[in-house]
């Protein structure tokens, strides 16, 4: 007896931490679409930019929103503002629509595994649909980026960089305020 309580001692000793832990997905069985959550889910549906754009943003191609948030303190002329305007219009219309087709997919490979249908074909195909769409999405917020720096002068987007606290006295402060791309 006295052997086999060793025996069990040591043997829980040797179970990973793991384990007895729940897994970090606990819970998130419950959502509508099991690969995003719910603030993913509304980014996309709001066409934000989920930090694709930070190639651009980080390398001195303002995007349009930061731009009007700032237009006072960059000095925009009102046809700038009106453009600028335009462009952020025009990325939002095109980011939502790819959004909601991003979700319809996820949405539609979610099915696929909740009804037992999932094949290496079905999964493969959508998975390169859904691939496709984000690298669309990425294309629409780096491009209105590059779009937006041919709208400002080089002192503007200097002071852009600067205001956002990408250089000068200001870099490496928090430029976000939690705010993501």
């Amino acid at each position: 007896m006295r052997a086999v309580l060793i025996a069990l001692s040591v043997t829980s000793l040797c179970i990973p931490a793991w384990a007895n832990s729940p897994s970090p997905y606990a819970g998130q069985h419950q959502r509508m679409v099991k690969a995003l959550s719910a603030e993913e889910m509304d980014d996309l549906r709001g066409g934000r930019g989920m930090g694709m754009a930070k190639a651009a943003e980080l390398n001195s191609y303002p995007g349009p929103a930061h731009v009007l948030e700032l237009k006072d303190a960059l000095k925009l002329t009102p046809q700038q503002i009106e453009r600028t305007q335009t462009l952020r219009q025009k990325m939002s219309e095109e980011a939502q629509a790819l959004g909601h087709a991003i979700l319809q997919r996820e949405a539609a490979l979610d099915q696929l595994f909740r009804e037992g249908k999932a094949s290496e074909a079905a999964v493969r195909d959508t998975s390169v649909e859904i691939g496709t769409l984000q690298g669309r999405l990425r294309a629409v917020h780096l491009n209105t980026h590059i779009e937006m720096k041919a709208l400002l002068s080089s002192e503007q987007v200097a002071a852009y960089d600067r205001l956002r606290g990408y250089s000068g006295a200001d870099a490496g402060a928090p430029a976000h305020g939690g705010h993501k791309h």
